[in-house]
């Protein structure tokens, strides 16, 4: 990794859970209590918006009892300090990474604090509950949405990521399941292009075969100490 100019950071619900966020998936399929079929597809929204609604306003509400940890602090870190190209990717849809100071961010699977009009497609900024048949200011539609990306839909940026993961020289992966695309298939596009990949997640991910270097524990922990090194060798 002689001269690296460019990292591309993704990160998963691993690296929130330390902030006390539930993980996706729980036990017997459920997230947070709800089956992710009834609360984050668009099958749902139109069958049930009321259920899916107050599920993301209690989330965005939960945002409030919890703060960033020191991976987050840390990513934030080499945010500032990283002198070359940085890209951090994440598919959680907490804030943490903001609050934490970072900047070089994008939130490919939605924002709890952002609405979406359905209608028009502006994204608004959003703090508070967001009942459905809310109007957009933009256009008057009554079709706001949780910004969320729902299963099946496009995730966002994905062009800008792409082109990301193929001119980085590392990779590296944090709190992920690798279960879930189009974010598990990034390793593999990353080392294509040549790039060192690493891994740092509490336990081995479905993709754990494609990256160079695996290590396990405590993101609170593996990512201070990855970026000590990062910012040290640069």
């Amino acid at each position: 990794m002689d001269k690296m100019q460019s990292i591309v950071v993704l990160t998963g619900a691993g690296i929130s859970a330390e902030s006390g966020i539930a993980t996706f998936r729980g036990p017997g399929g459920l997230w947070e209590g709800h089956r992710v079929e009834d609360v984050c597809t668009p099958e749902a929204l139109e069958r049930d918006p009321a259920l899916v609604h107050r599920f993301y306003d209690l989330r965005r509400a939960a945002l409030a009892g919890v703060a960033p940890n020191a991976a987050h602090r840390a990513l934030a870190r080499l945010d500032a300090e990283w002198p070359g190209e940085l890209l951090i990717v994440t598919q959680n849809v907490d804030d943490l990474h903001e609050r934490a100071g970072a900047t070089r961010l994008l939130h490919m699977h939605g924002e709890l604090r952002s609405a979406l009009c359905a209608a028009c497609g502006v994204r608004t900024p959003w703090s508070d509950a967001l009942p459905p048949a809310t109007p957009c200011a933009a256009c008057g539609a009554k079709a706001m949405r949780p910004d969320i990306v729902f299963f099946g839909e496009m995730p966002y940026d994905m062009d800008r990521i792409e082109a990301a993961l193929a001119q980085c020289d590392l990779f590296v992966s944090i709190g992920t399941s690798g279960a879930v695309y189009p974010a598990a298939g990034f390793v593999r596009t990353a080392r294509w292009h040549g790039a060192h990949t690493i891994e740092l997640n509490l336990d081995p991910s479905d993709g754990s075969i494609h990256f160079h270097e695996s290590r396990m524990g405590p993101a609170s922990v593996l990512v201070p100490e990855w970026i000590d090194s990062v910012l040290t060798d640069a």
